[in-house]
């Protein structure tokens, strides 16, 4: 069953490192300038609560925003093996307490179940992109405990309604993320 929605929703994908969240909080800012309510909300959250409840039972802990992207993998793994739909469950159930105006999802990954999952629900697809170089230094000075790519090899699957490269200045991307979202109001 789909939802009609009574927002702008949109899902930002790409590659670790090529500007997801920032895109996200530029998304954010484009709703405030707007006078629009907004949210984000996390596709992964029950794996960022795991991650927590996982790093605590080691005895350590995990400095805020950072990743240790191979557990989440294997968390998301896990998950998905008990049963395929149950992050996407779980998202939809939160988007459904979540009546903002302007929406954002900036942690799609899977082409099969949860981007399926989230078109039904009215979400347009962002997809971002920059220099591989530059993708890298980015992600080499996040300071992730561990880095894997295995949860976006099905990225290209996921079909965009805009792209954006990130390769510029932040000025640039946030002229572009703008522009875009204008054109969707």
């Amino acid at each position: 069953m789909t939802d009609a929605p009574r927002s702008l929703r949109v899902a930002v994908v790409g590659l670790a490192g090529a500007g997801k969240s920032t895109c996200a909080s530029l998304i954010e800012e484009f709703a405030r300038d707007k006078g629009l309510t907004h949210a984000r909300v996390k596709l992964a959250k029950p794996l960022y609560d795991l991650q927590e409840q996982v790093y605590r039972a080691a005895g350590t802990s995990l400095a805020d925003g950072a990743q240790d992207q191979v557990l989440m993998e294997a968390l998301a793994d896990a998950m998905r093996r008990i049963r395929p739909a149950s992050l996407a469950d779980d998202f939809v159930r939160r988007l459904a307490d979540t009546d903002a105006e302007l929406i954002v999802n900036d942690d799609l990954r899977d082409p099969h179940v949860d981007a399926p999952a989230l078109r039904a629900h009215g979400f347009r697809v962002l997809r971002v992109t920059c220099e591989e170089g530059l993708r890298q230094e980015r992600l080499a000075e996040r300071g992730d405990p561990s880095r894997a790519d295995r949860s976006t090899r099905g990225i290209d699957l996921i079909e965009p309604d805009g792209m954006i490269d990130n390769s510029a200045g932040l000025d640039a991307y946030r002229a572009a993320v703008h522009e875009l979202l204008g054109s969707w109001l």
